[in-house]
């Protein structure tokens, strides 16, 4: 085993200020839906706005940092080595075999880990971001013919959106601990630092 530096300041303060206000989105979404009662409701219409303000910020320096460093690069799906990832996640795993793509400085992702965090970046932010823009200004659109005024439309599409995230927060959660010890990966987005076999 060696030890690589593989997660940038910026990239680990992203990625848990990320989680942060996701994780928080949630709960005063869940509030703003009536299916908890945390904050009451006016309170959780308001955090859950100023939180969202605060993730189309962080996503805006995200989106300059990775055009800047290069580091967009990670993210370019590809199905090449797809195969072997799905039968090391669904068989391998479990036999103690051995991870079959090596991550690196410079090739962070697994095949599904990109194919997964492309989906994420051009479909289900993008849709958290346009719904919930549409949702927080409904009252100064026109009726127009894509849209009308059926608010509920785009309410049904903002939750649909969590519900991806939530749904992605569960898996991340569990493959964290899938390192070389339960909390190898977790150790290594908070310090940058990760073992990887030779």
């Amino acid at each position: 085993m060696k030890r690589i530096y593989i997660y940038k300041r910026f990239e680990r303060f992203w990625h848990w200020t990320q989680a942060l206000l996701i994780i928080s989105l949630g709960i005063t979404g869940f509030e703003v839906h009536g299916t908890i009662h945390v904050f009451g409701f006016e309170r959780a219409v308001m955090l859950h706005n100023r939180l969202a303000w605060a993730l189309i910020v962080l996503i805006a320096f995200a989106i300059f940092w990775h055009f800047t460093t290069g580091e967009w690069k990670q993210y370019i799906p590809t199905l090449e080595g797809a195969q072997a990832m799905v039968r090391y996640y669904l068989k391998g795993i479990f036999a103690n075999e051995p991870h079959p793509v090596k991550k690196t400085e410079l090739s962070k992702l697994n095949p599904l880990q990109r194919l997964t965090y492309a989906g994420l970046k051009l479909f289900v932010i993008p849709l958290q971001v346009v719904s919930g823009f549409l949702y927080l200004y409904y009252n100064q659109w026109n009726p127009n013919p894509i849209l009308g005024n059926d608010v509920g439309r785009v309410a049904l599409a903002h939750t649909f959106g969590a519900f991806l995230l939530f749904a992605f927060l569960i898996a991340h959660i569990y493959l964290t601990t899938t390192g070389h010890t339960v909390l190898s990966n977790i150790r290594a987005m908070i310090t940058g630092w990760e073992e990887v076999e030779e």
